[in-house]
């Protein structure tokens, strides 16, 4: 069996399937769909974008996932100021069902309905919360660099049984646009909590932004990289039983990365300095 690290180096790559683009709104949801050339009774991810954001934002990750084996589809809706969580948890509900409910590519692709996950960002990582209480189908949850929604995900993860992964920045403090550490404690299944070393919350997302050009709010290589390798192994842990990435997937150390107790006393958190703190909330 390979070491977590010889994994992670593996996971850090684009894996062995060629990879295809569908388009949702062809079964009446818009947003984006990628999925392995081909295969039976695969696993399969619905995505939940941030605020002000849409799928395309992240759609070299969800090509990384389904180089891996793995359907992963995003609605592209609720991109307005004024979003509602509660339509984009529907819309997440809506893409599992338009992934398990139809054949995929030219008919030879197909997803198993006990292997279903739902993940997002930011936003869209608490709506990920929202839709996978809703539902006694999904397997597991990842959220991404979570913020608030409404809805609290907070009172919904407490409903939760199944397993989660949370993945937060340095920044430790919950705020406005922050609710990392208290979702990660709230979290009622098995559930890894994460912190990486460095980067920001809005690390992960594709293209530029407005602040971009100061060197604020741009896509972090080392939090991309970092991000597709612990969702990639935790999917396919929890997905498809492959135990080979089950310490990725759990607590297995990984550099840059810090595993957290979010029950743990603050003064005993891992400290953020004042740089990373300041450009989370500007990139958030």
């Amino acid at each position: 069996m390979a070491t977590p690290k010889k994994l992670a180096a593996l996971l850090g790559k684009r894996g062995p399937h060629k990879v295809l683009r569908g388009n949702l709104a062809l079964a009446g949801q818009p947003g984006i769909v990628f999925t392995p050339a081909n295969g039976y009774n695969l696993p399969a991810v619905a995505f939940g974008h941030g605020w002000l954001l849409g799928a395309e934002r992240y759609e070299n990750t969800l090509k990384h996932l389904a180089s891996w084996g793995i359907v992963a589809a995003a609605p592209d809706t609720e991109r307005g100021l004024l979003s509602s969580h509660r339509g984009l948890a529907a819309d997440l509900a809506t893409t599992l069902d338009i992934v398990t409910g139809v054949r995929l590519g030219t008919g030879d692709i197909s997803v198993h309905p006990d292997k279903l996950a739902i993940a997002g960002h930011g936003m869209g990582a608490s709506v990920a919360v929202l839709a996978a209480a809703a539902r006694t189908d999904v397997k597991a949850v990842a959220a991404l660099y979570p913020a608030p929604s409404s809805p609290s995900a907070e009172e919904a993860a407490q409903t939760l049984s199944i397993p989660g992964l949370v993945l937060g920045d340095p920044a430790l403090t919950d705020s406005l646009n922050d609710n990392t550490l208290s979702l990660a404690g709230a979290l009622g299944g098995p559930s890894t909590f994460r912190r990486l070393a460095k980067g920001t919350s809005d690390g992960i997302v594709e293209g530029r932004r407005l602040l971009s050009p100061l060197g604020v709010g741009g896509t972090e290589r080392a939090t991309v990289r970092t991000t597709r390798i612990l969702l990639t192994a935790f999917l396919l842990f929890h997905l498809t039983g492959d135990k080979d990435y089950e310490g990725l997937a759990g607590s297995a150390e990984l550099k840059n990365t810090r595993v957290v107790d979010p029950h743990a006393p603050i003064e005993d958190q891992p400290k953020p300095s004042p740089i990373s703190a300041v450009r989370a909330v500007i990139g958030r």
